[in-house]
């Protein structure tokens, strides 16, 4: 059972609890600015991987804690530290001889300990991580990578640029969305949902444009409900048509969910009849009508988008990009959304979203 702790303190108190005696820092370039170093202990540190890790950056991480004798990790940073670090500790007890990707997942027994920087992915409480291989991004999911401890500590994110909190913002926002309509969800997650949405609802303005500690309290809790929420239900459409407008254009995760959400929420609205929700309650209208009550429906969620600033993608090889984009989703996560999409209508939402 993961416990959730508050303050930087609590690092060292669960290293100490874990018996550690030489732990693997895993973190950004941004730590160094966040004027914590002093509060967080290690015995060596990585930081050797993209915004988007490549496995071959986590294979590197894999050999240091093992050539360095570690025997616990702290991921300091958003999400991709934190996914480089739960990776380490999946792969580091495996064959290092063959590709890890390729072998049946174990929990290695390895602590790990995780402090997010950015309110976004909420990975510090879900069983996900994700990679990229050969450019193309792989997903890896394992319950034992759930970190051991997940410390939130909000005054972590008054000094983030106002790009990557809004960005950052939209990602946990979209997966309460999403995980509140999946096929997959339950009462528990529902609940994680409602509350996230309702914080970054009520506060998102605030937290934008003021940063006061109450909104930075609030948003980081939003983004750890969105992830305790997707951990139980996954994502749907939106995410799983955002990972290739990130591959091909460079946006932001977060900013690329949030331009396939609303076009998703319409359509399944127009297609919700006879749609019964997964709970065979009520029909999926009902749900939507739930999400739209905190949020205003699409409109709501595209008017905050509009006061946000967020600029469109473009591209000067339109045609041809359209078709890469629909052919591009991962069927396994279009499962998880309540209406089916084929690939008519996903051509259709990215023709709105990527402007000549």
């Amino acid at each position: 059972m993961q416990r959730i702790e508050y303050g930087l303190g609590a690092v060292d108190e669960a290293l100490r609890a874990a018996g550690s005696r030489r732990c693997m820092l895993v973190c950004g370039s941004s730590f160094d600015r966040l004027g914590v170093s002093g509060q967080v202990r290690a015995g060596v540190r990585f930081s050797a991987f993209t915004p988007n890790p490549r496995y071959e950056d986590v294979c590197r991480g894999v050999s240091l804690f093992n050539d360095e004798g570690c025997d616990a990790l702290v991921a300091v940073g958003g999400g991709s530290a934190i996914d480089v670090a739960k990776c380490i500790k999946l792969f580091c007890r495996m064959d290092h001889g063959r590709n890890y990707l390729e072998q049946e997942f174990a929990d290695s027994g390895v602590p790990l300990i995780a402090v997010p920087t950015t309110a976004g992915t909420g990975s510090e409480s879900t069983r996900f991580a994700v990679v990229y291989l050969d450019g193309e991004k792989q997903s890896v999911s394992h319950w034992s990578i759930v970190p051991d401890v997940a410390v939130l500590e909000p005054r972590l994110l008054a000094s983030l640029p106002p790009y990557q909190k809004k960005s950052a913002m939209l990602d946990a926002l979209c997966q309460a969305v999403e995980s509140w309509w999946s096929v997959n969800s339950t009462e528990e997650s529902i609940g994680y949902s409602r509350k996230a949405v309702r914080l970054v609802a009520g506060w998102w303005r605030e937290y934008i444009e003021e940063g006061s500690e109450a909104s930075l309290e609030r948003m980081m809790l939003a983004a750890n409900l969105s992830g305790r929420a997707i951990n139980i239900s996954q994502t749907t459409a939106p995410h799983a048509m955002s990972y290739k407008l990130t591959s091909m254009y460079g946006v932001p995760h977060g900013h690329a969910v949030a331009m396939c959400l609303p076009l998703v929420w319409r359509y399944m609205e127009r297609h919700a009849e006879g749609c019964v929700d997964p709970r065979g309650k009520y029909h999926l209208a009902g749900v939507l009508g739930d999400i739209g009550s905190e949020l205003g429906g699409a409109d709501g969620f595209e008017s905050m988008m509009a006061s946000l600033c967020l600029l469109p993608v473009r591209s000067s090889s339109r045609e041809a990009d359209l078709d890469v984009l629909a052919r591009s989703v991962n069927p396994v996560r279009l499962k998880n959304n309540p209406v089916r999409l084929d690939e008519a209508a996903l051509r259709g939402f990215y023709e709105a979203i990527v402007k000549e």
